[in-house]
């Protein structure tokens, strides 16, 4: 009985000290509760704790998630009928495609030196057109004094027109190496073609060359596949029109002129005999013209390397440039105008956002000011309401 009583007494001890140890918990609990510094560092992780949108979207009832894949639904309908909108664009582009084309003709004219622009078509008046005058008219001294000297020059066109171009473009000019130059000096024309109706949708790159000593082709084309059509496994991700593919064309190099390759000499020594060889071997070189040699999409679902995805990725671009660019405003690009517009456009947008964080800063410094007790981890939305 001795020791049942015992082994009571130290039961109800037990509880007691149990007791007694959630009392002094709960009492601490109470204390550090009331600690403004902790309740402060406990909002703040609060605040800090981002809730993301997926795990937002778990938390909803199984009726609203229905609702929410109800919308995903019409979003995959409005992607199918943004790509047939897509598809109307380029038929609208090959419509007014053929009304820029005899504009262009005549620009290849002007540029090859095959028409001579009448005074209405080359008058032209340009923001500085007082300097200009003088400038022309102190070359007009020159050229009557050169006449009289009977240094009689016979310019044809404008020449070196479509190098120049490539040579003021940086997406262009780090292709071009220094043998490429002379090549591309012989560049009559570069035109843009569209598929035709029906056909899947692409355009296709005309490079137009003089007689050269180069090469016999007197058309070089580079024509690149699109797809305006949802991915089915990922349709959120369509943004429009994407380049997927492109074809170039075969260079009929005349012999000895090929600049995408160089020769090489190397030495094999007889693994047996151990007599020395000198065989010569022909290797990659680089050049403008690999451009009409582009790497292929693999159509077996085989993933490109890290290097040929960017290779690729940059030829879709050049491609795009050239397209969307170049052909289109080739004067302005000739001269630097529109070169200058992109940095300026450029320059703007940078500096615009240099003076709105400027003025973000002197909200904030006011507002301090004014509201010495203001939170500062406020965004600054709310701070201007």
């Amino acid at each position: 009985m001795a020791d049942n009583s015992k082994a009571e007494d130290t039961a109800s001890d037990s509880v007691e000290a149990a007791k007694n140890g959630s009392d002094k918990k709960e009492k601490l609990a109470d204390q550090v509760m009331q600690n403004p510094q902790v309740l402060a560092a406990l909002q703040e992780r609060l605040d800090n704790t981002a809730l993301t949108p997926s795990s937002y979207i778990e938390t909803l009832p199984k009726a609203v998630k229905r609702r929410i894949d109800a919308l995903k639904q019409l979003q995959v309908k409005c992607a199918h009928i943004e790509a047939k909108f897509y598809e109307e664009v380029h038929d609208l582009e090959r419509k007014y495609a053929a009304l820029y084309q005899p504009l262009f003709d005549k620009r290849r004219e002007f540029i090859n030196g095959e028409a001579e622009p009448t005074d209405a078509e080359s008058e032209w008046h340009s923001e500085n057109e007082e300097e200009e005058k003088l400038a022309g008219d102190l070359k007009n001294v020159v050229v009557i004094e050169e006449k009289a000297e009977g240094e009689e020059t016979n310019v044809k066109g404008i020449p070196d027109f479509w190098f120049t171009i490539f040579r003021n473009v940086d997406m262009l000019s780090e292709l071009v190496q220094e043998y490429d130059e002379p090549i591309l000096k012989h560049l009559q024309d570069i035109k843009v073609k569209f598929s035709e109706p029906g056909q899947p949708m692409s355009f296709s790159l005309e490079f137009h060359f003089g007689p050269n000593d180069y090469f016999s082709n007197s058309v070089l084309t580079k024509t690149y596949k699109m797809k305006s059509e949802p991915d089915k496994t990922d349709p959120f991700s369509f943004e429009g029109p994407e380049i997927v593919d492109c074809e170039g064309c075969t260079i009929d190099w005349k012999k000895g002129k090929n600049v995408t390759v160089k020769t090489i000499k190397k030495k094999q020594k007889h693994k047996g005999r151990g007599t020395v060889r000198t065989i010569t071997k022909q290797v990659p070189n680089d050049s403008f013209f690999n451009f009409f040699s582009p790497i292929k999409v693999s159509g077996d679902g085989e993933s490109l390397d890290e290097d040929s995805e960017f290779t690729l990725a940059a030829d879709f671009e050049i491609g795009h440039f050239f397209r969307e660019r170049i052909v289109p405003r080739a004067v302005l690009y000739f001269t630097g105008e529109a070169i200058e517009d992109d940095d300026n456009f450029e320059e703007g947008e940078e500096g615009e956002e240099e003076e709105l964080e400027g003025e973000e800063e002197g909200e904030e410094e006011e507002d301090a000011e004014s509201d010495p007790k203001k939170d500062f981890s406020q965004p600054a939305e709310c701070k201007q309401q």
